[in-house]
């Protein structure tokens, strides 16, 4: 079989996108998806995402880990997949769409995407940690060093060792300044560090906000990839009008044959 895909990249968060609205696409081969995904012997990506119809949105997303298996929500894989509509003529300015969380809203404007996210009305205190679900679950936990952090044995360590196997993202964060925070992320599926992670981004955001170390609703947020925005709304000890903004683009597109 012969199929066309696009590479698209969000702050160095890379997905091999499929327009699967002829349903052609094997969906429940999940030894094609994580080899597609592989760096090696594929593609290469963070993960797979396809582009599908829905009756009540203007389309679907569905999106698969780099090991193969279907994911929970992909902040940055939002944003990139509603580039590629707009690159298909799907949308114009402004669109909604269904992901595994449910309905989305997002706007684009040249490269950049703001994509609204679930609410969040629970923020989990653990010890020198915060646990949120921002579409996907993330352990949020401050350090000092940063940049010599030994993000994927710790990630791993955590991943397992405290959430198990169905585990969770771990977010390792350094505070710049009052509005503005470096991360660095080890997502599960993908069983390393990425460049950027979206929901990570989100939730750092929110935590941030939480422990008072921001008073503001707009936080910058600096990953290895690049800066994303996060905005939202504050009251009655919940999170609402969140987005996450920022630039996502078309790497390449290509064919492949398996």
């Amino acid at each position: 079989m012969n199929t066309t895909f696009y590479k698209y990249q969000g702050t160095g968060n890379d997905f091999v996108i499929i327009d699967n609205r002829s349903n052609t696409f094997p969906k429940n081969d999940t030894n094609l998806v994580a080899s597609l995904c592989n760096r090696k012997f594929g593609i290469g990506a963070d993960g797979l995402l396809l582009l599908e119809n829905d009756k009540l949105t203007d389309f679907r997303m569905v999106y698969y880990n780099a090991d193969g298996k279907e994911g929970s929500m992909c902040g940055n894989g939002g944003r990139c997949i509603v580039a590629f509509a707009n690159f298909l003529g799907i949308i114009a300015v402004k669109t909604t769409f269904i992901a595994v969380d449910g309905l989305h809203e997002a706007s684009i404007k040249g490269a950049t995407v703001s994509l609204k996210m679930r609410d969040v009305d629970e923020i989990k205190s653990k010890p020198n940690a915060l646990f949120l679900d921002t579409g996907s679950p993330h352990h949020i936990q401050l350090v000092d060093n940063l940049s010599d952090y030994n993000v994927v044995k710790e990630g791993a360590r955590l991943r397992y060792g405290i959430y198990g196997e169905a585990g969770s993202n771990i977010n390792f964060v350094y505070e710049q300044g009052p509005n503005a925070f470096s991360i660095r992320t080890y997502e599960r599926g993908v069983e390393n560090e990425t460049l950027s992670c979206g929901t990570g981004v989100t939730a750092v955001a929110l935590a941030m906000h939480s422990l008072g170390k921001t008073k503001s609703n707009e936080v910058s947020v600096n990953t290895l990839g690049g800066e994303l925005s996060v905005q939202f709304e504050y009251a009655n000890e919940k999170y609402s009008e969140i987005y996450l903004i920022g630039e996502a683009k078309q790497v390449f597109k290509g064919d492949i044959s398996w």
